[in-house]
């Protein structure tokens, strides 16, 4: 059974009553923030005409054993339009996926596709995963531009979870240069310098500063307690909060539309 919540309802830990004022139905569960998810990329903003996804960047859900950027979802159809200039990241041989969770469900499987070739597979045996996920994975034998499907399986639903990733693989690397031979040099005799007196600077102490909540506008910190309606700055941009919540790194607003709202 699809899991739905009211948006942007997520599992971030005691929202504050009269929270819930957006009437639409979505999904609040998690994506691949890097390397960028299609759906990632839209939500930032870097390919645009990308329709619904853009606000919800968490919610490709579909049922499982599908091979689709979409998860057979119809409003998501653009994330498996291969026809889009989409960015590819630059990567070696091995990459470290990481994924943000606005739902912990459950989990089952975590699966990596080329193609139809399975290329790395977790098993969490129905354990609930940490708010943020980071698997390595190797991409020996691939090279050059590939398409990277990544599949969150619930362990309670039929469902799955759904990204895409477009990878330039062997692009993330520059050759060592090999050391030419030189012929040694002859030493020359130089005078030796005359020692001069210097004074040793004194010692100041940096103060040490921490976030602190913040009501106003202000910069994006993690590890920060934030209420629904503070508004803050992040690369240049105003966010209002839409969900309470305390900040961790990778939950930065550009990469959380379900707990920020661009103003």
């Amino acid at each position: 059974m699809r899991r739905t919540v009211l948006y942007p309802l997520v599992a971030l830990g005691a929202a504050a009553a009269g929270t819930l004022v957006y009437a639409e139905p979505a999904s609040a569960h998690g994506y691949v923030s890097s390397p960028p998810s299609r759906q990632a990329l839209c939500a930032q903003g870097k390919v645009s005409g990308c329709g619904a996804i853009q606000y919800e960047p968490q919610s490709v859900e579909g049922p499982k054993g599908l091979r689709s950027c979409d998860g057979g979802n119809a409003r998501f159809s653009v994330l498996s339009d291969d026809s889009r200039t989409w960015p590819a990241t630059a990567v070696g041989t091995s990459v470290t996926f990481n994924w943000v969770l606005t739902a912990r469900h459950a989990t089952s499987t975590w699966q990596y596709f080329i193609g139809d070739k399975q290329i790395a597979q977790f098993d969490d045996g129905g354990r609930q995963p940490n708010a943020t996920v980071s698997q390595q994975v190797s991409l020996a034998g691939f090279s050059g531009r590939q398409k990277i499907l990544a599949i969150w399986n619930i362990a309670d639903t039929a469902n799955a979870f759904y990204n895409c990733i477009d990878v330039q693989i062997g692009g993330g690397s520059t050759p060592t240069p090999t050391p030419t031979k030189t012929a040694n040099p002859t030493p020359t005799k130089t005078a030796t310098p005359t020692p001069t007196k210097t004074t040793t600077p004194s010692k100041t102490t940096t103060p040490v500063t921490s976030a602190s909540p913040a009501r106003g506008t202000s910069g994006w910190a993690p590890d920060t307690l934030y209420h629904v309606g503070d508004v803050v700055t992040y690369n240049g941009k105003q966010y209002q909060c839409r969900q309470s919540h305390r900040s961790i790194y990778t939950w930065e607003p550009i990469y959380t539309l379900a707990l920020w709202l661009p103003v």
